[in-house]
């Protein structure tokens, strides 16, 4: 396969374009994705392609346009719903939870409702709090959502085309400082099964777990601690509703330890879900108690000097990976 190096935004346009010309039935809708070219530039050029009627400019009401894509996937259409970030589709949630989510299981099955709703999730800097918070452990808690976080161009291009071709409804997460960054995509087109998690780095003293943009400081902390002949396995959930149970538990079978590190509060996180999954199915192997690392459980402040105190770190990781390792047996 021929391999380019990308940017992100443009890894999830060719997804989006290359979905809309296999299948009319697909189309675009959200905050500034026509004229404006997106505002992370994700859909440039897309009008000029599809026109308006396929790529479609909407008011600020994130209630009322997703309520219309939930509307159009029950008659037969596959929207693709962009917020301008997640921290706005709170909106929106009426429509994303009790409707979308629930409409198979309501209509006895009448009903499917093939719609994905994406945009940004978490912190990007001094944006405060309201517009800082994380979502996939609040969406991965409804049943009849699946939920897709990506940490780079080649899972969120082959993601989101499986996600666009899903039969059901698919919540999927960026973040706002990854568009810009740069990855191998192949030419030719590829799909990612949804519920596969990737272990991107293979290693045997501990495991740790991760998604979104957090996988950086995942991989930075291994890159660390390999300095000291530590061998970190890590991996990148890249789902989180379905979780890959199976490939979390085979890596601590063999490395008996676990960090898990999530850009999200503490309390009924996903960190949480991966902690009750492996001590129910691999306890008897941990040689050390799982360690997590998350935000602060407060809302984010806007002084650089809270945020950084706020947000999961390198040094943090490090921290907790050592503890594991040197834990008293």
């Amino acid at each position: 396969m021929e391999i380019r190096k990308i940017p992100f935004r443009q890894a999830l346009r060719e997804a989006m374009q290359e979905e809309m010309r296999r299948d009319q039935n697909v189309f675009l809708m959200g905050e500034e994705v026509a004229v404006y070219n997106g505002a992370y530039k994700v859909s440039q050029g897309m009008m000029d392609e599809f026109g308006e009627r396929r790529v479609i400019d909407t008011p600020i009401a994130e209630l009322g346009f997703a309520g219309i894509g939930v509307g159009a996937a029950m008659n037969g259409l596959r929207p693709i719903i962009e917020f301008m970030t997640w921290n706005f589709a709170v909106l929106a949630f009426d429509q994303i939870v009790n409707s979308a989510a629930k409409m198979r299981s309501m209509s006895a099955g009448q009903f499917s409702c093939p719609i994905v709703f994406r945009g940004p999730s978490a912190a990007a800097g001094q944006l405060g709090a309201q517009h800082s918070q994380s979502f996939e452990n609040w969406m991965a808690n409804v049943p009849g959502l699946k939920v897709i976080s990506v940490s780079n161009p080649y899972d969120a291009k082959g993601l989101l085309k499986s996600a666009i071709r899903d039969n059901d409804p698919v919540c999927f997460f960026e973040s706002e400082v990854m568009y810009g960054d740069v990855g191998e995509v192949p030419e030719e087109e590829y799909l990612i099964p949804i519920g596969k998690a990737n272990v991107g780095r293979e290693g045997n003293d501990v495991t740790i777990v991760s998604y979104n943009k957090m996988m950086k400081i995942a991989y930075a902390a291994a890159e660390e601690l390999a300095k000291e002949e530590v061998s970190v396995e890590v991996i990148d959930l890249r789902t989180i509703r379905p979780l890959d149970v199976e490939t979390i538990v085979n890596s601590v079978k063999k490395t008996n330890r676990l960090v898990i590190l999530e850009e999200a509060w503490p309390y009924g996180s996903v960190t949480s879900e991966v902690t009750f999954q492996v001590q129910k199915h691999a306890f008897d192997y941990l040689d050390a108690p799982i360690k997590r690392i998350t935000t602060t459980d407060t809302s984010i402040a806007y002084a650089p000097t809270l945020v950084s105190a706020f947000m999961p770190n390198t040094e943090k990781v490090v921290k907790a990976i050592k503890e594991a390792l040197y834990v008293s047996s």
